[in-house]
């Protein structure tokens, strides 16, 4: 079982090597956040590194085990680093980083003074609430910040913030897995774990590979000093007020805004000369939808639709870009929320003359 567990030990601390080399030293236009990635690709590399001492005769031992965990628990700043770039970019800096690494290092020299088990029951509490707090500040921020995403911007591909589901559940039960080879510690138990690790860092990877963290902000847009959208709700009947006579609409039919794959609200509101306030009440309170769904319905029935149905011969990926859409699988779902089939279907119905 140790070879097998030194086996896995290599085997994860590779995979962290290898991402972390590649996006620290070979990836072009690295972003803020993908730097960050890297960063703590080779630190987990590094903690994984350590953990070839359990291989070693006679090193499976509470002694070791002790400090092992002391070392590991350190990790959850780097869950922290990563959440809060997802959904507060720029908050971490490396003055907040230290201050929160100021209770880990407290334990750290606890233990270093005074090695008991009570030390460490104490340590596996704190990083218990410290991991649990992170979720679920991380799951509101997550909640708010794809709300603010889908109200204002009809294009979402690169900072869709809902990756975040599967890393949580992950971490929950990464945690919950942690806590248990805390208290007892076994060869399988860690090989679980190292792999459980794996795929939750896969995750990550895979979907933060080209996100892009946007800032909630206000972008406000120029209105009276009286406006009451600038300053606080707007009521239906004064959004209603604000874009009489289907200006909206209209804008819509007779310019097809609707085409511009990176369409924002607010550039929609300077259009129609109006707050952003008005636009989002409008469509949120009389037509039930938000920015992103009304702008992608329109997307459907009125671009996608007509051009399958006039030219069958098209592809679905030229039928997705000249409908605004900036990717193939935001289309594939907006097609299936507006028609309840996906485009495959519809095209083979087209073909087969039945009805659609």
């Amino acid at each position: 079982m140790i070879n097998i567990t030194a086996f896995t030990i290599g085997v994860t601390t590779t995979f962290f090597a290898v991402f972390a080399i590649y996006i620290l030293f070979w990836r072009k236009d690295c972003s803020r956040f993908q730097t960050i990635i890297g960063c703590i690709m080779a630190v987990w590399c590094l903690w994984n590194l350590k953990d070839l001492v359990l291989t070693f005769p006679g090193m499976y031992r509470d002694e070791v085990l002790n400090w092992l965990l002391i070392v590991d628990g350190w990790s959850a700043l780097t869950y922290m680093v990563l959440i809060f770039e997802v959904v507060i970019p720029g908050w971490i800096t490396w003055s907040r980083l230290l201050l929160s690494a100021m209770p880990f290092a407290a334990f750290t020299a606890a233990y270093a003074l005074w090695p008991c088990q009570m030390v460490i029951y104490a340590y596996v509490g704190f990083l218990w609430c410290f991991a649990w707090g992170i979720v679920i500040f991380g799951y509101i921020r997550m909640k708010n910040k794809l709300t603010y995403l889908l109200d204002n911007y009809s294009n979402i591909d690169k900072t869709n913030v809902s990756w975040l589901r599967p890393v949580f559940f992950f971490s929950i039960l990464g945690q919950l897995l942690w806590l248990a080879i805390s208290f007892w510690a076994s060869p399988v138990g860690d090989i679980v774990y190292y792999v459980m690790t794996i795929v939750l860092w896969l995750i990550v990877l895979y979907y933060s590979w080209d996100f892009q963290p946007i800032a909630i902000t206000s972008e406000p847009v120029e209105t009276p000093a009286d406006d009451p959208a600038a300053i606080g709700e707007t009521s239906p009947s004064e959004a209603k007020k604000q874009l009489p006579n289907g200006r909206l609409e209209t804008l819509m039919e007779e310019q097809k805004y609707y085409l511009k794959p990176t369409l924002t609200l607010n550039e929609l509101a300077q259009e129609l000369n109006t707050n952003r306030t008005y636009i989002s009440s409008y469509l949120n309170r009389q037509m039930n939808m938000t920015f992103y769904d009304y702008i992608n319905k329109l997307r459907i029935e009125r671009a996608a639709i007509p051009l399958m149905r006039e030219h069958p011969e098209y592809k679905l990926e030229f039928v997705a870009s000249q409908s605004g859409f900036a990717s193939i699988s935001t289309f594939r779902r907006a097609f299936v929320k507006v028609t309840g089939q996906n485009p495959s279907q519809y095209a083979a119905a087209l073909a087969a003359q039945e009805p659609v």
